[in-house]
């Protein structure tokens, strides 16, 4: 920085100063109005499912728990029926718990049966076609 000798030097090293601070003080602003609409509930969560169906995996994790929680679901509705008894109830609850982990973990598998049922029911609609 230069030696300042006189007022209008001064002044004219004020003026300079007092607008870098102002384009500073813009930059700020704008900076923290950016960051403010980026914390936004809506925002983060838009960020966050982006994210997730970004994943690869996305799509078999969803598949895999739907089919164990289908499959619980059912093995509970097949155990306790209509019933209103109590212990009834609670083993359906377990034996739900139950088939919900094992199907989940082991979703690989159901998959692979399901699509080679898949395939025999519609092998044999197609045998059917064609033979009339």
């Amino acid at each position: 920085m230069e030696k300042i000798t006189n007022v209008a030097g001064l002044k004219n090293a004020i003026q300079v100063l007092e607008d870098e601070q102002a384009k500073k003080e813009q930059l700020l602003k704008d900076q923290l109005y950016l960051t403010y609409a980026s914390f936004k509930p809506a925002k983060l969560l838009g960020m966050t499912m982006k994210e997730m169906v970004a994943s690869p995996h996305f799509v078999d994790n969803v598949i895999d728990t739907t089919i164990g929680l289908a499959t619980g679901y059912l093995s509970r509705r097949i155990v306790v029926g209509s019933s209103a008894n109590i212990m009834r109830k609670i083993l359906g609850t377990i034996v739900q718990a139950g088939v919900t982990k094992i199907l989940t973990m082991h979703s690989d598998t159901v998959k692979s049966y399901g699509k080679l049922a898949f395939q025999q029911i519609f092998r044999r609609k197609a045998k059917k076609t064609e033979a009339s």
